[in-house]
């Protein structure tokens, strides 16, 4: 295993001091209050399992009461006569959303869930011909994606094993270069009908640079979509300008809308009145003769018309209360924190156990760092499991990969110093 790097910001003190003074002149520090904290052991858990599952903010139980004394009250009048009119309850959503993916308001939608959406996607942006059969996504892919892209390679009659082409880190490294992406584009574009990447590789943290990649593939009129389950709420996205063609999320990571919450959906809006073939449902006909129950479909313009039934609203009402805080911190600002909170975790790790511990997180980043620890799995997974016995949760991916998120809502630097200091005393007690 090789030696822990330095960090690239080696401004940090490895100090408890250094963490409260960090934590002092923090201008997001105040938006920890909007989010229950779990307890633990001896006071509050550290919470750096943001990736899998955020935490609940405070503003989600009235909002929730809100949509439950409406029902209650009106019943089916709610659709129109709620505080917050059911009907249109999505769209509350959509200017948040837009800001956080760089789109259009138009080009976004929350519906469905992830892979739901993945599959709707694909159904419109796969056209697969007999030269021309494959889908390019990135070796160690997320299962549901590669579950979604196999199914919808068969349902086409093409044999995955040989229509799914994976690009993968060079030998030895860990990290895909974005130059390989390219040159793997360029080598199979005779037979490539889609390019389904990442935004931030889930079991890595690494953030690819998708403007140049989505470039090559607009040249050879390749299709391009991405999932941005572990982008969206964590880094500045720009997919408006990148030109790709659709993305879909989850909403339940950092965007804390709360277990299974409403995924989401960008299409670009050169797609808006495109005559695409779609799995069409009645909720994404044109509002105006909708409840007018036509035979014929007529989408709505842009990524609405991709939806397929009525708005999940209590679900969404979650969504709506956590956006609030993103649209007053700010996706850039709560970037910046994430790289001082993993540059102090990296800075940390390095000073106590650089011979121990091996991050597999690029500078390329969001606010998650996975560690590789020496010893092999049997000592990383009693790591794991000790580390919650000290109150930190963290998270941990088969077979060696331990994941830890400083969440820039709700982390600070005392925390992380505190996981730190915690895996530190595990590992050499």
């Amino acid at each position: 295993m090789a030696t822990l790097r330095p960090p690239e910001d080696s401004s940090f003190t490895a100090t408890l001091r250094a963490a409260r003074e960090l934590d002092g002149t923090d201008r997001l520090a105040p938006f920890r209050r909007h989010f229950h904290l779990p307890a633990g052991r001896a006071g509050r858990r550290i919470y750096l399992c943001g990736h899998s599952l955020g935490l609940q903010p405070r503003g989600v139980a009235p909002l929730l009461a809100e949509v439950l004394d409406d029902w209650r009250q009106l019943a089916v009048d709610a659709h129109f006569d709620a505080t917050r009119p059911w009907v249109d309850y999505h769209r509350q959503v959509v200017d948040d959303l837009a800001t956080l993916a760089g789109a259009q308001p138009s080009e976004v939608v929350a519906m469905n869930s992830l892979t739901v959406n993945l599959h709707l996607m694909i159904a419109s942006f796969y056209r697969p011909e007999a030269r021309r059969p494959a889908i390019l996504l990135e070796a160690g892919a997320f299962p549901s994606d590669r579950y979604a892209v196999d199914s919808q390679i068969a349902w086409h009659g093409h044999d995955p094993k040989t229509a799914r082409i994976e690009v993968a880190p060079r030998d030895g490294e860990g990290h895909l270069r974005t130059a390989d992406i390219i040159a793997r584009v360029e080598a199979e574009r005779e037979r490539l009908a889609l390019v389904l990447l990442p935004g931030v590789q889930y079991l890595t943290g690494q953030a690819l640079d998708i403007a140049p990649i989505a470039a090559v593939c607009r040249r050879h009129g390749i299709p391009i979509g991405l999932d941005l389950a572990h982008a969206i709420g964590n880094l500045p996205l720009r997919l408006h300008d990148w030109d790709v063609d659709f993305a879909i999320w989850c909403s339940y990571k950092y965007l804390n809308a709360g277990p299974g919450a409403v995924g989401g959906c960008f299409v670009h809006e050169r797609h808006a009145r495109a005559e695409l073939p779609r799995l069409a449902g009645w909720w994404g006909h044109d509002p105006r003769s909708r409840f007018d129950m036509p035979d014929g479909f007529r989408p709505m313009v842009g990524a609405e018309g991709w939806q397929l039934s009525n708005p999940p609203i209590l679900s969404l009402a979650p969504l709506l209360a956590s956006l609030s805080l993103f649209r007053q911190a700010g996706i850039r600002q709560l970037h910046a924190k994430s790289c001082r909170l993993t540059g102090f975790l990296e800075a940390l790790l390095h000073t106590w156990l650089a011979n121990e511990v091996e991050i597999i997180t690029p500078p390329e980043r969001g606010c998650q760092l996975s560690l590789r620890l020496r010893g092999g799995r049997t000592r990383a997974r009693r790591a794991f499991e000790a580390l919650a016995e000290h109150d930190v949760v963290a998270d941990w991916r088969e077979p060696d990969t331990l994941r830890m998120a400083p969440v820039p809502l709700y982390t600070r630097f005392q925390d992380v110093y505190r996981a730190a200091d915690a895996l530190r005393r595990i590992l050499r007690p």
